[in-house]
Protein backbone atom coordinates (compact mmCIF):
# COMPACT_ATOMS: atom_id res chain seq x y z
CA UNK A 1 0.00 0.00 0.00
CA UNK A 2 2.37 2.65 0.78
CA UNK A 3 4.36 1.89 -2.61
CA UNK A 4 1.28 2.33 -4.29
CA UNK A 5 0.60 5.86 -1.94
CA UNK A 6 4.50 6.84 -2.80
CA UNK A 7 3.89 5.92 -7.01
CA UNK A 8 0.67 7.98 -7.25
CA UNK A 9 2.08 11.22 -5.61
CA UNK A 10 4.95 10.96 -8.56
CA UNK A 11 2.86 10.24 -10.99
CA UNK A 12 0.82 13.78 -9.42
CA UNK A 13 4.35 15.27 -9.48
CA UNK A 14 5.28 14.58 -12.74
CA UNK A 15 1.63 15.75 -14.57
CA UNK A 16 2.02 19.13 -12.92
CA UNK A 17 2.19 21.73 -15.17
CA UNK A 18 5.71 23.63 -14.34
CA UNK A 19 5.84 27.10 -13.38
CA UNK A 20 8.94 27.89 -14.94
CA UNK A 21 9.14 28.90 -18.81
CA UNK A 22 11.37 26.63 -20.56
CA UNK A 23 14.90 27.85 -22.66
CA UNK A 24 13.38 28.21 -25.85
CA UNK A 25 10.76 30.32 -24.30
CA UNK A 26 12.79 32.29 -22.17
CA UNK A 27 15.29 33.08 -24.79
CA UNK A 28 12.86 32.78 -27.95
CA UNK A 29 13.80 35.37 -30.55
CA UNK A 30 12.74 38.67 -31.08
CA UNK A 31 10.86 38.41 -34.79
CA UNK A 32 10.54 42.75 -34.91
CA UNK A 33 13.78 43.07 -36.68
CA UNK A 34 15.61 41.47 -38.86
CA UNK A 35 18.25 39.07 -38.01
CA UNK A 36 21.41 41.23 -38.84
CA UNK A 37 24.38 39.79 -40.45
CA UNK A 38 28.42 40.88 -41.32
CA UNK A 39 28.23 41.18 -45.11
CA UNK A 40 31.79 41.61 -45.38
CA UNK A 41 34.76 42.15 -42.87
CA UNK A 42 38.54 42.70 -43.31
CA UNK A 43 41.79 43.15 -41.29
CA UNK A 44 44.90 43.79 -42.26
CA UNK A 45 47.93 44.32 -39.53
CA UNK A 46 51.43 45.24 -41.07
CA UNK A 47 54.95 44.88 -39.41
CA UNK A 48 55.42 48.37 -38.95
CA UNK A 49 52.78 48.60 -36.31
CA UNK A 50 49.83 49.82 -38.85
CA UNK A 51 46.97 48.43 -39.80
CA UNK A 52 43.64 49.28 -41.59
CA UNK A 53 40.19 47.14 -40.84
CA UNK A 54 36.38 47.71 -41.74
CA UNK A 55 33.28 45.73 -41.30
CA UNK A 56 30.01 45.53 -43.19
CA UNK A 57 26.69 44.53 -41.90
CA UNK A 58 23.15 43.87 -43.58
CA UNK A 59 21.40 46.67 -41.75
CA UNK A 60 24.03 48.92 -44.00
CA UNK A 61 25.81 49.95 -40.86
CA UNK A 62 30.00 49.93 -42.02
CA UNK A 63 32.98 50.94 -39.92
CA UNK A 64 36.33 51.75 -41.32
CA UNK A 65 39.73 52.67 -39.14
CA UNK A 66 42.95 52.56 -40.17
CA UNK A 67 45.90 52.92 -37.55
CA UNK A 68 49.57 54.13 -37.80
CA UNK A 69 52.39 54.18 -35.74
CA UNK A 70 53.93 57.52 -35.42
CA UNK A 71 57.16 59.58 -33.69
CA UNK A 72 55.89 62.23 -30.60
CA UNK A 73 57.60 64.78 -29.55
CA UNK A 74 56.23 65.20 -25.59
CA UNK A 75 57.26 67.79 -23.30
CA UNK A 76 56.99 66.58 -19.58
CA UNK A 77 57.43 69.08 -16.52
CA UNK A 78 59.00 67.72 -13.30
CA UNK A 79 58.71 68.63 -9.63
CA UNK A 80 61.14 71.43 -9.69
CA UNK A 81 59.41 73.35 -12.53
CA UNK A 82 62.02 71.61 -15.27
CA UNK A 83 60.96 71.13 -18.57
CA UNK A 84 62.53 68.25 -20.49
CA UNK A 85 61.33 66.65 -23.93
CA UNK A 86 62.00 62.99 -25.01
CA UNK A 87 60.53 61.13 -28.37
CA UNK A 88 57.95 58.52 -27.93
CA UNK A 89 56.33 56.29 -29.85
CA UNK A 90 52.45 56.55 -30.18
CA UNK A 91 49.28 55.57 -32.57
CA UNK A 92 47.52 57.66 -34.76
CA UNK A 93 43.88 56.90 -35.97
CA UNK A 94 41.44 57.56 -38.22
CA UNK A 95 38.10 55.93 -39.06
CA UNK A 96 34.54 56.65 -40.16
CA UNK A 97 30.71 55.23 -39.18
CA UNK A 98 27.87 55.14 -40.28
CA UNK A 99 24.51 53.86 -39.48
CA UNK A 100 20.73 54.18 -39.32
CA UNK A 101 18.47 54.52 -36.74
CA UNK A 102 15.28 52.51 -35.80
CA UNK A 103 13.51 55.84 -36.92
CA UNK A 104 15.54 55.63 -40.33
CA UNK A 105 17.78 58.46 -39.58
CA UNK A 106 21.24 58.30 -41.34
CA UNK A 107 24.20 59.06 -39.08
CA UNK A 108 27.77 59.39 -40.13
CA UNK A 109 31.00 60.09 -37.40
CA UNK A 110 33.98 60.06 -38.99
CA UNK A 111 37.39 60.70 -36.18
CA UNK A 112 41.00 61.39 -36.11
CA UNK A 113 42.97 60.57 -32.70
CA UNK A 114 46.51 62.11 -32.84
CA UNK A 115 48.92 64.07 -30.86
CA UNK A 116 46.17 66.77 -30.72
CA UNK A 117 43.77 64.34 -29.53
CA UNK A 118 40.13 62.95 -30.14
CA UNK A 119 38.49 64.78 -32.69
CA UNK A 120 35.36 63.69 -33.55
CA UNK A 121 32.83 64.67 -36.67
CA UNK A 122 29.30 64.38 -37.78
CA UNK A 123 26.26 66.49 -38.37
CA UNK A 124 24.30 65.13 -35.69
CA UNK A 125 26.97 65.88 -32.46
CA UNK A 126 26.04 69.22 -30.46
CA UNK A 127 28.24 72.27 -31.31
CA UNK A 128 29.06 74.71 -29.12
CA UNK A 129 26.96 78.33 -29.08
CA UNK A 130 28.91 81.40 -31.21
CA UNK A 131 28.77 84.36 -29.57
CA UNK A 132 28.32 87.51 -31.64
CA UNK A 133 27.92 90.34 -28.98
CA UNK A 134 31.47 92.25 -28.17
CA UNK A 135 32.34 92.35 -25.08
CA UNK A 136 32.17 94.94 -22.74
CA UNK A 137 35.70 97.52 -22.54
CA UNK A 138 36.79 99.45 -19.58
CA UNK A 139 36.16 103.16 -19.74
CA UNK A 140 38.94 105.54 -20.84
CA UNK A 141 38.99 108.79 -18.95
CA UNK A 142 40.14 112.10 -20.65
CA UNK A 143 41.14 113.95 -17.62
CA UNK A 144 44.64 114.44 -15.92
CA UNK A 145 44.71 112.64 -12.63
CA UNK A 146 45.69 115.21 -9.67
CA UNK A 147 49.45 114.90 -8.42
CA UNK A 148 50.08 114.35 -4.77
CA UNK A 149 51.72 117.99 -3.95
CA UNK A 150 55.37 118.42 -3.64
CA UNK A 151 56.99 119.90 -0.56
CA UNK A 152 59.97 122.29 -1.11
CA UNK A 153 60.72 122.80 2.62
CA UNK A 154 62.88 120.96 5.27
CA UNK A 155 60.74 119.77 7.89
CA UNK A 156 61.95 120.49 11.66
CA UNK A 157 64.24 118.09 13.38
CA UNK A 158 63.53 117.02 16.88
CA UNK A 159 66.09 117.75 19.43
CA UNK A 160 68.26 114.98 20.85
CA UNK A 161 69.32 115.28 24.28
CA UNK A 162 73.03 113.67 25.31
CA UNK A 163 72.81 112.31 28.71
CA UNK A 164 76.05 113.54 30.90
CA UNK A 165 77.14 111.47 33.46
CA UNK A 166 77.67 114.43 35.37
CA UNK A 167 81.74 114.95 34.95
CA UNK A 168 80.91 116.68 31.44
CA UNK A 169 81.19 113.13 29.65
CA UNK A 170 79.07 111.51 27.44
CA UNK A 171 77.27 108.57 28.11
CA UNK A 172 77.07 105.95 24.82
Amino acid sequence: MKLFVIAAVLAVAAAAPSSYATYEKTYEKDYKYPEITVTSQSDERNLDGSSNWSYAQSDYTTRDETQEQKKFVVTTVDDYGKESTKEVEGNTNKGSSYWVSPEGEKFTLTWAADNAGFQPKGDHLPVAPVHVYELPVAPVHEYVLPVAPVHEYELPVAPVHIPFNGKGYKIY
